[in-house]
């Protein structure tokens, strides 16, 4: 096995699950799946439809986009993927879809307001999301002034990479990550059904009020909480 194969087969996979849970067509959308150790992640190729995608066709770039392996161009949210890892070294992937309801919020530049149990069960506060980038940014380096913008989001709210693994760009769409490929996926899917339900919830009634404190605290520390009682040992 050459080397990085585990690394392409990690985010091949992870790529592949998009369009199977219904969060991408055509070729929207992309996974990466890196190593800190190495500071190297492997990244879907730019505009290559799903269906012809294989393994080895996945790139393979540094934290500062070069292409350390691969033929093909490497997403062109490639630069936004860099910027994450560098600021953030514990987590391994990352995930970016154009999925409806998560764009639509992101549309409205507005965070998703946390309104139950189910946005509760994964992070305790709003879902994100960050304002719409200054002229001058979008004329620089635009992908790499998109991944600031989210570090900064964050820095400003006083939230760490691991309070919330999702976020929203205004105008753009969200980005997802996770200690894999696989539970960057997870989280962006995720992300599209607590928007849907919010979306749906303010439809029904346009004045619902916010989850109570205390609920959603006992739903997030009962997963993720030292005496977290969901699930199997």
């Amino acid at each position: 096995m050459g080397k990085y194969d585990e690394l392409k087969e990690a985010c091949y996979e992870s790529n592949k699950q998009l369009p199977r849970l219904g969060l991408v067509i055509f070729t929207f959308g992309n996974v990466s799946a890196a190593d800190q150790s190495e500071k190297v992640f492997a990244i879907k190729p730019s505009g290559v439809p799903y269906d012809e995608l294989r393994p080895g066709d996945m790139v393979v770039v540094d934290f500062n986009g070069k292409v350390i392996q691969g033929k093909l161009n490497p997403s062109s949210d490639t630069r936004t993927h860099a910027v994450l890892y560098s600021e953030w070294p514990l987590i391994t992937g990352i995930a970016h879809t154009h999925s409806t309801y998560a764009v639509a919020w992101a549309q409205a530049q507005k965070d998703i307001p946390i309104l139950g149990t189910t946005h509760a069960d994964y992070l305790p506060c709003d879902i994100p999301c960050a304002p719409v980038l200054a002229d001058e940014k979008i004329d620089a380096d635009y992908e790499m002034e998109t991944g600031k913008q989210i570090v900064k989001c964050f820095r400003d709210r006083n939230l760490s990479a691991n309070d919330a693994e999702m976020v929203l760009v205004s105008n753009h769409g969200p980005f997802a990550w996770g200690n894999s490929a696989g539970k960057a996926v997870y989280n962006i899917a995720v992300l599209e059904e607590i928007a849907r339900m919010a979306w749906l919830t303010f439809r029904i009634n346009p004045d619902a009020p916010r989850l109570k404190p205390s609920l959603i605290d006992k739903h997030f520390k009962r997963k993720h909480g030292d005496g977290a009682y969901y699930g199997q040992k």
